[in-house]
């Protein structure tokens, strides 16, 4: 792990370090406002001039115009500046004239642009087009029967589009009819596969992604249980206990003394602490299976993760939120929302702070170095996004 970070600088929590940051009841100091603004300000100039030779054929919102248009979304939300929802409007008609045709998720398929050009659409009182992406989503699922059931390629991408949807219009788009079937379908094909490949015994549910059971939130099992653990989703309580739970229990057993995760199912490398792999992604389902059943252990491994986290999480390979130091830092605000312990808030600004000297560490430079998932996009949705701590969850993948 410390091969892949860069050592952190920062003295821990302490009472009198954090008025810097906040005040008692967690609210930011107008002072560090002030430069989270100044920085979102100058880093979205800097993407915009990067922007003009990016791939004028990426639909995708990983590194592609969605992710951009769903940036300039969550500005809108932060701000109340009706500017940036323009700007998202054009993002998101540059993404639908270059749609994938063959993913069916979020983040790296046809999902992620209807979904957000549904809500832009929403936003903009433009309900016919809204309705039409909508319906063009619901369509999608008709797709491949062999489509995998992971994040970034799978079912579960395919889902996280339809509770986007949901929870932008405030009410019922997409029928929960759907939302269960899609997670039947999971369940499904996470049942047969542990069958077939003897784990039924140790884990009811297992899945893989090109011949890998992966362990973490963006290819594996952790972002797949983190949706299906959610309420009203229509996972039935005794599925709930009796499938779901023993599959979560069996992932806490692969926890590396270090507190971290395997990136797939015997690999002993303790090497990556990423969103995608390792502690920074696990952390969410651990999360919501404490919340779902109540184990103090789920909460004490999570604990655990952030510890990991606040040691290796500034990583080499940049500030970006798959693989980087924003994406590290939501964990944090994860911790620090469900607990209310002011260290972990204290923890995600510093995070914040490493990324207000964007490009001074020497790290390595993505190779879509201006885009939502890699690159710069996702540092501002992430500073953006802590200007209201209360309210701030990883885009695109945390409820």
């Amino acid at each position: 792990m410390a091969q892949r970070a860069l050592p952190n600088p920062y003295a821990d929590y302490d009472k009198s370090l954090a008025t810097s940051y906040f005040d008692a009841a967690g609210r930011l100091t107008p002072e560090f406002t002030q430069r989270l603004n100044n920085k979102i300000r100058e880093l979205l100039q800097q993407m915009e001039k990067g922007l003009r030779s990016a791939d004028p054929h990426d639909c995708t919102a990983y590194t592609g115009w969605t992710g951009i248009a769903l940036l300039y979304l969550h500005l809108f939300d932060v701000y109340g500046d009706p500017a940036y929802l323009q700007v998202a409007h054009e993002y998101v008609k540059k993404s639908l004239r270059c749609l994938t045709r063959r993913s069916i998720t979020f983040l790296c398929g046809d999902a992620g642009p209807l979904a957000v050009a549904a809500v832009v659409y929403h936003k903009l009182q433009n309900q016919k087009q809204a309705e039409d992406c909508i319906i063009r989503l619901l369509h999608l699922h008709k797709a491949d029967p062999r489509v995998p059931d992971e994040l970034l390629y799978g079912r579960m991408g395919y889902l996280s589009a339809l509770i986007f949807v949901n929870k932008h219009f405030g009410e019922e788009k997409i029928p929960q009819s759907h939302i269960q079937q899609v997670c039947e379908a999971v369940v499904a094909s996470g049942e047969n596969l542990a069958k077939k490949r003897n784990f039924t015994a140790k884990s009811p549910l297992m899945f893989e992604w090109y011949q890998e059971y992966y362990v973490g939130a963006a290819h594996g099992l952790a972002g797949i249980y983190y949706y299906l653990m959610q309420p009203g989703f229509g996972v039935s309580q005794v599925k709930l206990h009796n499938t779901v739970k023993p599959s979560v229990d069996y992932i806490c057993q692969l926890k590396f003394p270090s507190g971290n995760y395997p990136p797939c199912i015997g690999d002993t490398r303790d090497l990556l602490v990423h969103w995608c792999h390792g502690a920074p992604g696990v952390i969410y389902m651990l999360l919501q299976a404490y919340k779902v059943f109540g184990e103090q252990q789920y909460l004490n491994d999570a604990l655990q993760c952030a510890e990991v986290i606040w040691q290796y999480g500034l990583l080499k390979k940049g500030y970006g939120l798959c693989h980087g130091t924003a994406g590290n830092a939501y964990a944090f605000l994860a911790l620090y929302n469900l607990t209310q312990n002011m260290k972990y808030l204290y923890r995600a600004c510093k995070f914040a702070e490493w990324c207000l000297s964007y490009g001074q560490h020497g790290c390595r430079t993505p190779d879509t170095p201006f885009s939502l998932f890699e690159g710069m996009a996702g540092t501002i949705y992430f500073l953006a996004d802590l200007l209201v701590p209360t309210k701030a969850k990883f885009p695109a993948f945390e409820l």
